[in-house]
């Protein structure tokens, strides 16, 4: 039978993604002070959960998992000074669009001074983005935040609001005519359920009140900075938010108590604050990584009734399931919102890259068929072009279509980034 082959609309964005906290170096802010008040711990949890489990020894499939220096982020991938190098990669692999992030530690190290020569230098960057005929998607956002925002009390605090918007105002005015499509926050629900209803991030809180405190402030702060762009930059500005999406389905698709928990899961995970921001953003931006199957349990992890039921044998490296359908269930559902949609993250961790040509092929498939449903899907970025630094993770997991040696900071390009390139060239997939 022959193959059939699934073109994409013309002009599709093709691209990688990467955050400045995650690949610059050397940045200070609330993130790098807490990675090295809590890189032994982190490591010593890490030993815990994946120890080999017949042996009761510690796995060596991962270098550097039970290192402290493994969280420590430090000079990342050193890509604040070797930017133009990665930018080339990317043109190499056909590429035509590049999501990066401002760093607001770097623009506003203390309190209403701002940096001119960090700001000169994000300039160089859009540059050379645009130099190597790339789209850039600029994230004022991306987890992290100033110090002295710390101190006041982070995205808990309602005057965070009003500081955010003197930066994105700062920032905005700086690449107006540089920049089309802006990104005020990424993952809000993420960040404020790893931080402060999990407890698992900085500042290490457990309060759903504070939770959606912070969401709430988060999302205020969007609106506000949507007018503003609008109201100060060149008409083509699109400006949108990001947010991990998942797909929320039942264990047993026939328990109504199954379905009934993923229905609540989906609308104060997803639909809730979503619709908070929907009028004020031009475009949504997707990221999406897995699908979580909820079953009713009495005594549950979650909240006592809910237990996520996913199936273990499509795993990535760090254990999160493998379902592409699951980015056509949602793509679907935000249908509704009749608004340009921009895969803004997509990836998985795997290091030997075994799986990541086959999880791009298969997820471009149902993003395929959601767009010929009518689903208005006008770019798919991969997550990440390089190997990073992983947050709480640190360095083990192996997102890049690069592969990065940390000590010699060399970049290799791996076999799965040259069958995307295939894909991004001819602007089509053969299933």
């Amino acid at each position: 039978m022959e193959k059939k082959i699934l073109k994409f609309p013309k002009g599709f964005l093709w691209g990688a993604a990467t955050s400045a906290h995650q690949v610059e170096g050397e940045n200070e802010n609330d993130w790098s002070k807490w990675e090295k008040e809590n890189a032994e711990r982190l490591a010593k949890e890490a030993e815990a959960k994946w120890q080999a489990r017949k042996t009761g020894q510690p796995s060596s499939k991962f270098p550097g998992m039970f290192d402290q220096k493994n969280y420590i982020s430090g000079r990342a991938c050193d890509h604040y000074n070797r930017y133009e190098k990665d930018f080339d990669i990317a043109k190499s692999l056909n590429l035509n669009a590049f999501r990066i992030s401002i760093e607001w530690s770097r623009i506003e190290p203390e309190e209403g001074k701002f940096n001119e020569k960090e700001i000169e230098h994000y300039r160089k960057v859009i540059e050379a983005i645009r130099a190597r005929s790339m789209e850039p998607f600029v994230t004022l956002w991306h987890f992290t935040s100033p110090l002295w925002i710390d101190k006041k009390g982070g995205w808990k605090n309602k005057e965070t609001i009003d500081y955010f918007i003197r930066y994105a105002e700062k920032v905005s005015s700086e690449f107006k005519e540089k920049i089309k499509f802006w990104i005020t926050f990424n993952e809000p629900t993420t960040y404020a359920g790893h931080s402060y209803l999990f407890g698992a991030w900085p500042p290490q809180e457990k309060s759903l009140l504070a939770c959606n405190q912070v969401i709430k402030n988060i999302n205020t702060a969007h609106r506000k900075v949507h007018r503003l762009i609008h109201d100060k930059s060149s008409a083509e500005s699109h400006v949108g938010i990001v947010y991990n999406l998942k797909h929320h389905s039942p264990y047993n698709p026939n328990s109504i108590l199954d379905k009934l928990l993923a229905k609540i899961d989906e609308y104060f995970r997803d639909t809730k604050y979503l619709n908070q921001v929907i009028k004020h953003t031009d475009f949504i931006g997707l990221n999406y990584y897995f699908h979580d199957r909820l079953q009713f349990s009495s005594g549950g992890r979650f909240f006592g009734i809910a237990n996520v039921k996913n199936p273990e044998d499509r795993v990535s490296d760090m254990g999160s399931n493998i379902d592409p359908e699951g980015i056509y269930c949602v793509l679907l559902r935000l249908k509704k919102y009749n608004l340009p949609i921009y895969i803004t993250e997509n990836g998985l961790a795997d290091a030997k890259d075994e799986k990541r040509a086959k999880f791009i092929r298969d997820h471009l498939f149902w993003i395929h068929k959601a767009i010929q449903e009518g689903v208005d899907v006008c770019g798919y970025l991969y997550w990440s072009l390089l190997d990073n630094f992983e947050w709480d993770k640190g360095f083990w997991p192996r997102f890049g279509l690069v592969e990065m040696d940390y000590k010699t900071m060399e970049r290799k390009i791996r076999p799965s980034a040259y069958e995307y390139a295939k894909i991004c060239k001819e602007n089509k997939i053969t299933p």
